[in-house]
């Protein structure tokens, strides 16, 4: 069957945290005569079927188990009939059994936080997640991403909430209860898992890109800040419909930061959800902001939900182009040293996951969709789409993007759809590209020889990937040679195991760049000296270069030529290679330590990287200690926490005296940077009066400081009185047993892993990994134990 529209009636059972609902269906068969339909509805409880004629229904026969409806209908239907059935339900999402996934924390679909309203620091929502197949767990559909549908929702709540759902609010009507019922109307189709609902106490703060209204949703407390968070969007939607040469194609763009949130975000088609850590104020916005996944989850609206992926199996059509979208506007906004720097970072992360796990980016073999979420789909796809940018040039490919959204709009696609269009716009048979990157795992592995004969300089470059799992890979790159004080690019292309290439030289190369574009996705061993670094970080140009040489030349400081290179490098424009020099500094104690400190201190005082002034602040207490006093007092002012937490421990260590009057001053900021040294010097002090200091700033963390203090919470146990210990155990496994996140799961783990000395911890830690539900975590368990 080809479902039509989809009409929601739906109202919340607090209590048993149940979505009751009515959903009338519209479909038609696709071609085959039909006289059955079956529907994906997961722990449904089914309270009649009626099949709606003009005039009346009729009751049609079913029967449902856990995961469908089976459905009798009244009589043959063919390609050409509509009909139109009325579903009376009761969703219990809750009474699911329970799933972890590596991305996507649960399938439950319909999510109630503190239905109870008894945790004072948790307000009450409501909120779903679809992807993949997890939106049938509160309305029957056919949950499958080649489906298509327009939709209305009636949502049904308390009358002081504010809600959120796909498409345009037409009204809201009081009813006599004292509800309110939101009518929400999406005339464009999208698939079921981007559907969504959202309600809670928001405040909304509108913005407009041309005539589509942008609402941002956040709590009360966070208004403020809210255009901080996202006042770029308009931005980023004037530059993604530049190149995509389309247009923001959707009503109105809204996006809603809620609470407990079981993934880091999702793109549902006009509302995009965001988990709790994109809250911030505007001292945490210095040291940051969230664009990438701003970014990501905006051009999903293009990719994945403009043209969706045909099946699970093609997920990277959705998430390859979302994750190089971040690139893509680092690289407009920021600079190409920003976007490089971001891309280095997603070449770690595939290789790091690339030393356990190979998988095609396309992979139509799979044991549960939900484990294509990973570093393949996301990192290395985005580092693919560049590869295919830097071969086809840009013309050619954001041509080609335009092509690909126009013909396959409100529709779906697969990879040889991509390719094909590629194809079209430059005229080349990239079959080979598709293959080797789209339909093979792994990646090259690359060794690099060169040499100098009579005028020739040659390189030899070797593959050394498996090619019983990895293809043997052809690779069209640039060489960039230095002779004679004057630079040459060649072009060439590797398609053997080995061949060497000649280059007629005027003298013996001082340099020779192989890939000097950085843009291959490959593991290159090039040999070089200490003096081939220096000649690489004054003469190249592209980030990763310049990154590789400081890197090495960082380590090597006691070398005065090494030295020098770090040294003019706190002088550079990129702020990153700033960082890392001052960095590389820490502890020095070595010929030219006045000139490192007095270049440092301006940097703690005058950068205008926050990221940079707070590592100036702690290399300078390394190698400075106490005689920069003054530059640690002037920067616990600063706009950014990550400054003021540098300074906040340097200054505990350098003059103890102050430290009452600190601790006064910053022992109520709930930000992790401030915290952590109030936290270490509380450790160190055994001050066993802390208690109730650490389980305040564990209540008020996000995700990621929860990471840290659960540890530092573990530590701090470990001295204190056992009544204490008791009451810490219970919190840590709280945390332990319960939390969405797998980090903040471990890191509790980690914590109660500190106490196991103590009556029943020991056993307790059994208990929670026997009873962990994710694998990876449950493995890192059994490993510790």
């Amino acid at each position: 069957h080809d479902l039509l529209h989809t009409k929601l009636e739906l109202s919340l059972d607090w209590e048993h945290q149940w979505v009751n609902g009515i959903a009338t269906l519209t479909l038609k068969p696709y071609f085959y005569p039909q006289d059955q339909l079956i529907l994906d509805a997961k722990n449904f409880e089914v309270h009649s079927i009626r099949l709606l004629n003009e005039f009346d229904e009729k009751d049609l026969k079913f029967f449902n188990d856990d995961s469908r409806i089976y459905i009798t209908l009244d009589t043959v239907y063919s390609r050409h009939n509509e009909y139109h059935i009325k579903i009376e339900y009761t969703a219990r999402p809750r009474s699911r059994p329970d799933f972890k996934g590596k991305a996507i924390g649960s399938d439950k679909g319909f999510y109630f936080i503190d239905p109870g309203n008894t945790d004072p620091d948790v307000p009450r929502q409501v909120w779903t997640q679809g992807e993949t197949d997890y939106n049938s767990a509160w309305f029957p559909t056919i949950d499958q991403p080649n489906e298509r549908m327009t939709g209305e929702i009636y949502l049904t709540l308390d009358k002081e909430f504010v809600s959120l759902s796909n498409g345009v609010l037409v009204y809201s009507r009081t009813n006599d209860d004292g509800t309110r019922t939101d009518y929400w109307k999406m005339d464009q189709p999208l698939p079921p898992y981007l559907f969504m609902v959202a309600a809670g106490d928001f405040v909304i703060i509108k913005d407009q890109w041309k005539q589509v209204p942008l609402y941002y949703y956040v709590e009360p407390d966070y208004a403020p800040f809210a255009r901080g968070i996202f006042g770029r969007t308009g931005e980023m939607m004037t530059y993604f419909s530049e190149i995509t040469g389309m247009d923001y194609p959707w009503p109105k763009y809204a996006q809603i930061i809620v609470r407990e949130f079981v993934t880091g975000a999702m793109e549902n088609t006009t509302a995009t959800v965001y988990y709790e850590d994109l809250l911030k104020d505007n001292h945490e916005l210095v040291d940051g902001n969230d664009d990438n996944i701003i970014a990501h989850e905006l051009f999903h609206h293009w990719f994945g939900d403009l043209v969706t992926c045909e099946s699970w199996a093609n997920l990277a059509l959705n998430e390859a182009f979302a994750n190089y979208s971040e690139y893509l506007w680092k690289e407009y906004k920021h600079g190409p040293d920003e976007a490089d720097l971001h891309a280095m970072g997603e070449r770690s992360q595939y290789f790091d996951e690339a030393r356990t796990k190979r998988e095609n980016l396309i992979r139509y073999y799979y044991d549960d969709p939900n484990d294509m979420f990973d570093s393949h789909s996301y990192a290395k796809g985005g580092l693919i789409l560049h590869m295919l940018r830097k071969y086809t040039g840009d013309e050619a490919f954001f041509t080609a993007l335009n092509r690909y959204l126009e013909k396959y709009k409100f529709s779906s696609a697969e990879v040889h759809d991509l390719r094909m269009v590629f194809e079209e716009v430059t005229g080349e048979d990239l079959n080979w590209f598709f293959d080797e990157w789209f339909l093979a795992s792994g990646h090259p592995v690359l060794k690099i020889d060169e040499n100098y004969v009579e005028g020739k300089a040659q390189i030899t470059v070797t593959q050394l990937q498996d090619l019983n799992t990895t293809p043997l890979y052809r690779l069209p790159v640039a060489v960039d040679i230095w002779s004679s004080g004057a630079k040459e690019t060649y072009h060439i292309v590797v398609d053997k195991l080995k061949q060497t290439f000649e280059f007629n030289v005027s003298s013996k190369p001082e340099f020779i760049l192989f890939d000097s574009e950085q843009q291959l996705l490959a593991e290159v061993q090039h040999s070089r000296d200490i003096g081939q670094f220096i000649f690489q970080f004054y003469h190249t140009d592209h980030f990763q270069t310049r990154y590789e040489s400081l890197d090495t030349l960082s380590q090597l400081t006691q070398d005065s030529t090494a030295r020098k290179v770090v040294i003019d490098a706190l002088n550079v424009p990129f702020w990153y290679f700033r960082q890392m020099a001052v960095n590389a500094f820490e502890d020095y104690n070595g010929p030219d330590l006045a000139e490192i400190r007095e270049k440092i201190n301006q940097l703690a005082v005058q950068d205008p990287v926050s990221a940079v002034r707070a590592d100036a602040i702690s290399t300078l207490f390394s190698i400075g200690k106490e005689h920069f006093n003054e530059t640690y007092k002037r920067a616990l002012a600063d706009t950014s926490y990550s400054v003021i937490g540098s300074a906040l421990y340097a200054c505990m260590q350098s003059t103890p005296e102050a430290i009452p009057g600190l601790i006064k001053q910053f022992q109520g900021f709930n930000n992790l940077y401030v915290t952590i040294p109030l936290a270490s010097y509380f450790i160190d002090q055994k001050d066993f009066s802390r208690y109730e200091w650490f389980v305040e700033k564990i209540s008020g963390m996000k995700w990621e400081g929860l990471w840290y203090m659960l540890q530092y919470f573990g530590e701090f146990l470990m001295n204190c009185p056992n009544l204490d210990q008791r009451r810490g155990i219970v919190v840590l496994e709280q945390y332990a047993r319960q939390h969405k996140s797998i980090y903040v799961r471990f890191a509790a783990y980690q914590g109660l892993g500190l106490l196991a000395d103590l009556s029943g911890v020991e056993e307790l830690l059994k208990d929670i990994a026997k009873n962990e539900k994710d694998e990876t975590l449950k493995s890192l368990y059994q490993s510790m134990q």
